[in-house]
């Protein structure tokens, strides 16, 4: 009996999490696993770039987990630089094109489109694309996106060739022109804040534009308040509820600066951290389910709704959101790696589910720490929840111990049943980790009167006698009962 084919489109965590899992499971004899990579990296970390460019991760190569030989020496047939251009569902196959330096051959026809590699298996794995408005300036020499190691490396090599000029200040040096150089960064999420402190850390002199009215719309307003008072604290300017109009270029094409409706802000450099979305073009064209946020629909084995064999996982897909009940888009490495190995567990004749998320990321800027889980005060209200919440002012450590920070924790919790809905923190070295206590207890659906009794480690260089997270707790238990 000839062997199955298995065809993963997309090379990093989650494509090919499901085809090493897979290939675990079942051998050459039993499945062949080819999979097309239309860029020059696999398995790599784009959650590290930020701090390659800012120099707190050393070399490229660290953020690679393993390298396309390495893959192919576990026996999966990687090709590089192979886009995947179209889906025949009905056909079960998928039309591949090599871009320049692509590897390998593939079996089937040949036309002047490409060829036809057919399946009997099909994993989705086409990740994120970055939100690049069509604004005027938007692709001048200058302006970088950080999505791909190609990215980051385009970006430090531009850094590195500016930094050299004669008149350029040296990094974490004042400038000899008219001080130092100066960054935009155009957005105020995870990757704006992130590569913020990038630059800070390279002696720039940075500032962040947002149409938000606070930075991190991922927290409620009057956390993102924190945040914002915390980077102007650190020197970098905050500029809120501003949409960039323009990106102004001078002479030679190059850019010199972002434009708003109101002002104009100096820059050496452009850095767009305006979020994603996900890359479901092609599943779009072959009629596959999309959700609201236009990333893949799947079941609980992460098997596309309506399909047998084919299957989606990553920054692609939209997950159950366990506290809302709904589907989201969230793309965070951690839940790539979790739904390859659900594929290819299923594929290699295992069986795993993934059931949802809670909504847990963790992110700094400089010494600032972020954290939340679960749903925010607007999410609780879009899906019909009444609740309360409470905000807690404590400490990392012991309020004697030396080097103790001062912490916010914000805490939802639902009128009638009492449990647990959303927690949220801002605060200095050792805050953030803390909202794990929360992820645990919305994944078990604890109430914050259960919460209180948690058991949790104590010791003054770790945390107060009682662990904000805790005093939160009992806070919103309080306020339950006064409602």
């Amino acid at each position: 009996m000839a062997a199955e084919r298995m065809v993963v489109i997309g090379g990093d965590a989650a494509g090919m999490s499901a085809a090493s899992r897979a290939r675990r499971l079942r051998g050459p004899e039993e499945l062949e696993i080819v999979a097309f990579e239309r860029g020059r990296f696999s398995s790599f970390s784009a959650c590290g770039i930020p701090y390659w460019v800012g120099g707190e991760v050393g070399a490229r190569d660290d953020l690679i987990a393993r390298s396309p030989e390495e893959h192919r020496e576990r026996g999966i047939d990687l090709r590089m630089r192979t886009e995947v251009t179209e889906l025949d569902v009905a056909g079960g196959r998928v039309r591949v094109v090599e871009r320049d330096g692509g590897t390998g051959q593939s079996a089937g026809g040949r036309d002047d489109g490409g060829r036809w590699v057919g399946y009997d298996h099909l994993v989705l794995a086409t990740g994120a694309r970055p939100v690049r408005p069509p604004l005027p300036g938007i692709d001048a020499e200058g302006v970088h996106g950080v999505q791909t190691l190609d990215d980051g490396e385009a970006l430090i090599t531009a850094l590195e060739s500016a930094e050299d000029r004669p008149g350029a200040g040296a990094p974490g040096e004042p400038g000899k022109r008219e001080g130092r150089r100066r960054a935009v960064v155009v957005g105020a999420g995870y990757i704006g804040v992130e590569m913020a402190e990038a630059f800070v850390n390279r002696g720039y002199q940075v500032t962040v534009v947002d149409k938000g009215e606070q930075p991190m719309s991922t927290l409620d307003a009057d956390m993102g308040e924190l945040v914002y008072e915390a980077m102007c604290e650190m020197g970098i300017e905050t500029v809120r509820g501003a949409t960039v109009t323009e990106i102004l270029t001078d002479e030679h094409g190059r850019a010199r600066g972002v434009a708003t409706e109101d002002a104009e802000y100096p820059a050496d450099v452009v850095v767009l951290g305006l979020g994603v979305r996900p890359e479901t073009e092609l599943a779009r064209a072959a009629g596959l389910p999309l959700g609201e946020s236009g990333g893949l629909l799947t079941d609980l084995a992460m098997r596309v709704r309506g399909q047998e064999n084919i299957w989606a996982g990553g920054d692609c897909a939209e997950v159950l959101n366990l506290v809302s009940g709904r589907t989201q888009h969230v793309p965070l490495g951690t839940h790539a790696n979790k739904h390859g190995q659900i594929i290819g567990s299923n594929i290699g004749g295992d069986y795993a589910t993934f059931p949802g998320v809670v909504g847990t990321a963790v992110s700094k800027v400089c010494d600032l720490e972020i954290a939340r889980t679960g749903l925010l005060e607007r999410q609780a209200t879009a899906v019909g929840l009444r609740f309360v919440s409470v905000v807690i002012e404590s400490t990392t450590r012991a309020g004697y111990y030396p080097g103790t920070k001062p912490m916010r924790v914000k805490m939802i919790a639902e009128r009638r049943s009492g449990r647990l809905l959303g927690l949220q923190i801002v605060g200095r070295e050792n805050a953030g980790k803390r909202v794990d206590i929360a992820a645990v207890a919305l994944h078990t659906g604890l109430t914050v009167e259960q919460m209180t009794a948690l058991d949790l480690g104590y010791a003054p260089p770790f945390s107060p006698v009682w662990d904000p997270v805790l005093v939160a707790a009992r806070k919103a238990s309080a306020a339950l009962r006064a409602a």
